[in-house]
């Protein structure tokens, strides 16, 4: 989570010109009212008061609340870091709901896996959640939150887990093998809500196509049929295969391919009302920086070509800072005619398949709650 891959993502943007867009601002971080006060609609105040206290002072982190442990280390300033990260995201709900945007990006957010009561994962506070509660405060029925980090999504997850107005959609690697070991097919919601959490658990190794046609034969059927007034994504990047946290093998051309068809469906389904977030991401120079300029750029109505070269400017710092070139190109090879295919659900199932078992067992699960069928869309 070191910072560096913020600094070298917004670097990048810049030097391609993704943040002159027309239309497209930046903005610095805030909190609602200018307070931390936003942060009691999802976290408990026992533990914002302890993150404070280790924001004050580092040595007094207290580790019930997950704090000072090996995934979340207390640093001075942690709280009011955390707070403006969070708070930027909420921001860009409140945008987006009245109207003043069509898209908001938060690359700093994406930070699924704190819970109400403690840190985790390398999250303190959970934007994703806060930004979603708002919504519903406010008049919004129904926020879909797609999650395409590697890990499962399980606090936003856990704070809308028997709220029938939100459907959580996370793909990832199989709790079996990686952090935080959640995220079963069976895990639907809680009795109120059966139906809206929906969990795609992927074997390690799955590749563009495998991952791409698992995320195709259920995110969108199900967010046609759910019909939300806004659409929050989460774009962890560490499914790619340089990623040293997990195990899948994804590329660049792939990942930028889910992030249009998440664009497209925020078009299509809520009038463009799409809060984009950032995430998990450790390979922090050759892979971050590209993914996230991809979103931004996308956001911004002006996608950039896999084929397009990194700027020299850009490389030439990451050679003088870190003593290795960066990526030359923005992708990675993989796509044909800018496109990575994948083979339709429709086409059919092979029950001997990994990816494709793994998917018949989510939309077992999930499609017969919304009216859908198990086979064909």
């Amino acid at each position: 989570m070191n910072p560096i891959r913020l600094d070298l993502t917004a670097r990048l943007c810049r030097e391609l010109g993704v943040f002159d867009a027309p239309g497209l601002e930046v903005v610095a971080p805030s909190m609602p009212g200018g307070s931390d006060a936003f942060l009691s609609w999802v976290h408990n105040s026992d533990y914002i008061d302890a993150v404070r206290a280790a924001s004050a002072d580092p040595s007094a982190a207290d580790p019930a609340y997950g704090l000072g442990t090996e995934d979340d280390p207390a640093f001075a300033g942690m709280h009011d870091a955390a707070s403006l990260i969070a708070g930027s995201t909420v921001r860009i709900a409140q945008d987006v709901w009245r109207g003043e945007i069509d898209h908001g990006v938060n690359f700093c957010g994406g930070l699924h896996h704190a819970m109400p009561g403690k840190a985790s994962g390398f999250c303190i506070y959970n934007d994703a959640a806060l930004a979603i509660q708002w919504l519903l405060d406010n008049g919004a029925e129904r926020v879909a939150y797609v999650d395409v980090d590697v890990h499962h999504g399980d606090g936003v997850e856990r704070a809308f887990w028997n709220d029938p107005r939100v459907l959580t959609i996370s793909i990832h690697e199989t709790g079996r093998v990686l952090f935080p070991g959640t995220g079963f097919p069976g895990d639907v919601g809680g009795p109120d809500a059966e139906g809206s959490a929906v969990n795609i658990a992927l074997p390690p190794g799955a590749r563009d196509a495998g991952w791409l046609r698992a995320l195709h034969a259920v995110v969108p059927p199900l967010l046609r049929e759910f019909e939300p007034q806004v659409l929050v994504t989460q774009q962890g990047c560490d499914s790619h295969y340089a990623d040293p946290l997990a195990h899948m093998a994804l590329s660049i051309d792939a990942q930028r391919t889910a992030y249009q068809t998440l664009h497209e469906l925020a078009h299509e389904l809520t009038g463009g009302k799409w809060i984009a977030l950032g995430g998990g991401g450790y390979e922090l120079i050759d892979v971050v920086p590209r993914a996230w300029t991809h979103l931004t750029a996308i956001a911004a109505h002006r996608p950039i070509d896999l084929e397009t070269e990194v700027p020299a400017v850009w490389r030439e710092h990451v050679q003088r800072t870190f003593d290795r070139p960066g990526p030359p190109r923005m992708g990675d090879g993989q796509a044909e005619n800018g496109h990575v295919w994948w083979r339709s659900w429709e086409s059919g199932v092979d029950p001997d398949d990994a990816i494709d078992q793994s998917v018949l067992a989510t939309r077992e699960a999930i499609f017969p709650s919304h009216g859908l069928d198990v086979w064909f869309d």
